[in-house]
């Protein structure tokens, strides 16, 4: 796929962000996208709800609700961030064939172990992903640290 499929649903996920920074939360947002439209959306909201698992990729997951998984194998999951272990998880549970995202120089996930399980992993270098999260990082450091486990 050419990377002006993606920017459209790039460009929701960069909006999950901001919505999570604007909120007092870590700017990382998703979408998960099936047939062209986008199904599910979500930020990080670890701060926000006092969770320890709402990462944007899995609250996205959430609000597409109960899907089919002929449904997920039809599905791409959009991050601006390269998705954590346990988001990675969800991906591989629930057989997404491909996971676009915006950034992995302020955090790569299990990306090789991820396309070793057949999933398409892309990075398409946006760097309004990037510049969010290296802001993010250098005024809150401890509250990122806290969220990727250090």
């Amino acid at each position: 796929m050419t990377a002006s499929v993606h920017l459209p649903f790039m460009q929701a996920a960069i909006e999950e962000a901001k919505k999570g920074l604007a909120e007092g939360g870590i700017p990382i947002g998703s979408v998960l996208v099936i047939d062209g439209k986008i199904v599910g959306r979500g930020h990080n909201r670890r701060v926000q709800n006092g969770s320890a698992i709402l990462h944007a990729e899995m609250e996205g997951l959430e609000n597409a609700g109960r899907l089919k998984a002929s449904d997920y194998r039809r599905s791409i999951l959009y991050s601006t961030l390269s998705p954590c272990d346990m988001c990675s998880g969800a991906a591989l549970l629930y057989r997404i064939p491909r996971i676009v995202f915006g950034e992995n120089l302020t955090f790569k996930g299990p990306e090789d172990y991820v396309k070793s399980r057949g999933v398409i992993v892309e990075n398409i270098d946006d760097p309004q992903c990037v510049k969010l999260m290296q802001d993010f990082i250098r005024s809150k450091p401890s509250l990122w640290n806290e969220d990727i486990g250090e």
